[in-house]
């Protein structure tokens, strides 16, 4: 019987060793995280229009709004006359800790004079801040722009008007 018993092993012994190795193996097993990032829409609305005020006009010069001080500076033949010269102000909305992207154009608007073809320019938009902007915890947001108008000798009077694109977008 030990002879029986040790050919018995030796058997068991040589089907284990001989056995292909995946049926010894556990079945290997793993897990992944699902993941999504979601904002709520963004969102903006002008709050105030840009405005020059009045300006008297004896010669060729410029109105330039600085949106930080919310301030108007005359050059040349333009001096502030009447009014509060102010940049235009919005005001936006976006998720929480987003970044935000404000966007102004790079190309002059054209102002034209209401009840005539007499235009002027209104160039180098200017933020109150960085273009790029991180919102806090509560997100609302605000901002500042400003401008510059170039006028002519012999401008024409009158009032000028022109609109511009502001965007605000996440990168």
């Amino acid at each position: 019987m030990d002879r029986i018993a040790f050919l018995l092993r030796l058997a068991l012994t040589t089907l284990l060793v001989a056995a292909p190795w995946p049926l010894l193996a556990a079945t290997p097993a793993t897990q992944a995280t699902g993941r999504a990032d979601l904002l709520h829409p963004l969102t903006l609305q002008k709050v105030e229009d840009m405005d020059f005020a009045t300006i008297i006009v004896s010669g060729a010069g410029t109105a330039v709004i600085d949106p930080s001080t919310n301030t108007m500076a005359t050059t040349g033949g333009a001096l502030l006359a009447a009014g509060t010269p102010h940049a235009a102000r919005f005001r936006g909305a976006a998720s929480s800790n987003a970044v935000v992207i404000i966007k102004l154009p790079k190309q002059p608007v054209t102002m034209t004079r209401v009840g005539g073809t007499q235009t002027i320019s209104l160039s180098k938009f200017t933020l109150d801040g960085p273009s790029k902007r991180t919102m806090a915890q509560i997100p609302t947001f605000e901002f500042r722009v400003g401008g510059t108008i170039t006028l002519a000798a012999g401008q024409a009077q009158g009032t000028y008007v022109g609109t511009f694109d502001v965007t605000a977008q996440y990168p």
